[in-house]
């Protein structure tokens, strides 16, 4: 957060937690590799977060070993590549049901945070207005 006036709050980074959440939201819309799931985040948070290689591979990895996600290998060409020409390997991951049960926790467990940020800050729905006894 900014101290300085007329100044914009600064967005605060990502969590490991909140990383996972956004990554397997992602995935849930389905399969997807790498480097396009890193131009979604940016994209969809209008720049706000940005997942570079160094963050967002160890956690694709280590989601695979937790079975949240599943893998699969394609290997990919160059449109202007000979036929006979060896592309590149590109791996996608899949959302696997473990993963999709990671992300419904995930989703709560942010709800009920938000929910209890927003009693402080006067944007709870069910908040009626009273500071109780110490206000």
């Amino acid at each position: 957060m900014s101290d300085a006036p007329n100044q914009p709050a600064r967005t605060p980074p990502l969590t490991p937690e909140h990383t996972e959440l956004v990554v397997l939201s992602i995935l849930k819309e389905g399969p997807s590799y790498g480097y396009a799931i890193s131009k979604q985040v940016a994209a969809r948070s209008g720049e706000a977060f940005k997942l570079g290689p160094s963050q967002l591979y160890p956690l694709l990895t280590k989601m695979e070993k937790q079975g949240l996600v599943r893998t699969d290998w394609e290997e990919v060409k160059a449109a202007t590549a000979e036929p006979k020409a060896k592309g590149r390997p590109r791996k996608w991951y899949r959302l696997s049901t473990k993963g999709e049960k990671r992300l419904s926790s995930r989703i709560e467990a942010h709800q009920r945070f938000t929910q209890l940020i927003n009693s402080f800050i006067g944007l709870d729905a069910g908040h009626d207005g009273e500071r109780g006894a110490y206000a």
